[in-house]
C-alpha cells in the first residue's frame, strides 16, 4: 500500500437477504483527495457508505483505513479511528438545539475541541445564528449544514458525505459545495456520494460510477466528465 493511500475497499460484497447490493466493489481514496461515487438510485452508493461505517454488515471483502481492517470493528468505534459520516437524509435530532446536535458529534471522543466548533461556525454562519434554535425548525439546507458540521466535530481524517445536495434549494447547494472544498483545504479527506454528477465531478479529484452494485467506470474527474457514457447517463446529454 502506498503511503498516500488512506483508504481502500477490495472486492466488497453486501447483501440484503437474497438481494446482492454490492458485487465485488473495489476503490481507493488517497490522503487529501475528494473522491466521488456516482450512480443511479439503487446502484449501491449509500450501501457502500453504510458498510464503511459498519452500519450494515458485509458478506465478504475488505475495508481498510490506514491499513486497519474495519469489517470486524463495531460501528461505534469507527469514529474513534478517524472516519465520520454525514448520512443521507441528514438525520439530525429535531428536538435538540443546533449546538446540542453539534456537540453530539464529539460523543465518541468524550471532549469538545473549541477550535473545531469555531471553525464550523465560521464555515456555516447560519448555524451560529441559530445555535439555540431547535434543529427540527431549520430548513433542509440548514439541516444539511448541521449534519456536515456534526460529522466534523470529531476532527476526522476522512469524512463520508452522503447526498449533501438532496432536497436542497440551489443557492444552498452552491454554498455547501463551496464548504466541501474548504473542508478539503483544511486537510480532511472526503468521500462523496452525490446524484448531482456534474457538480460532484467538478468538485472531486477522482470518481467511481456504480451500476447495480458494480464499479462500471472510474478515473480522474475530468475524464469522467468527458466520457460519453457519463454524459448520456448522468449529465443529461444525448449523442
Amino acid at each position: 500500500m502506498s503511503n498516500d493511500v488512506l483508504f481502500t475497499i477490495e472486492d466488497l460484497e453486501v447483501s440484503y437477504g437474497a438481494i446482492a447490493a454490492l458485487k465485488g466493489v473495489s476503490l481507493e481514496v488517497q490522503r487529501g483527495e475528494i473522491v466521488t461515487i456516482l450512480g443511479a438510485n439503487g446502484a449501491g452508493k449509500t450501501t457502500t457508505m453504510r458498510a464503511i461505517s459498519q452500519l450494515i454488515k458485509t458478506k465478504s471483502g475488505s475495508i481498510r483505513f490506514k491499513g486497519q481492517e474495519l469489517t470486524k470493528i463495531p460501528a461505534h468505534k469507527i469514529v474513534k479511528l478517524g472516519i465520520s459520516h454525514s448520512p443521507e437524509g441528514r438525520r439530525v435530532f429535531g428536538v435538540l438545539t443546533v449546538e446540542e446536535n453539534l456537540l453530539l458529534g464529539t460523543y465518541s471522543k468524550g471532549k469538545v475541541n473549541p477550535k473545531t466548533l469555531r471553525w464550523i461556525y465560521e464555515m456555516f454562519p447560519r448555524l451560529e445564528e441559530r445555535r439555540k434554535q431547535l434543529a427540527g425548525t431549520l430548513s433542509g439546507g440548514e439541516q444539511q449544514m448541521l449534519a456536515i458540521g456534526r460529522a466534523l466535530m470529531s476532527d476526522p481524517e476522512m469524512v463520508l458525505l452522503d447526498e449533501p445536495s438532496l432536497g436542497i434549494a440551489p443557492i444552498l447547494v452552491k454554498a455547501i459545495f463551496e464548504q466541501i472544498k474548504e473542508i478539503s483545504r483544511q486537510g480532511v479527506t472526503v468521500l462523496l456520494v452525490e446524484q448531482n454528477a456534474k457538480a460532484a465531478l467538478k468538485l472531486a479529484d477522482r470518481g467511481y460510477v456504480l451500476e447495480v452494485g458494480k464499479i462500471a467506470l472510474e478515473g480522474p474527474s475530468a475524464d469522467l466528465l468527458a466520457s460519453e457514457k457519463v454524459q448520456e447517463a448522468y449529465l443529461g446529454k444525448k449523442n
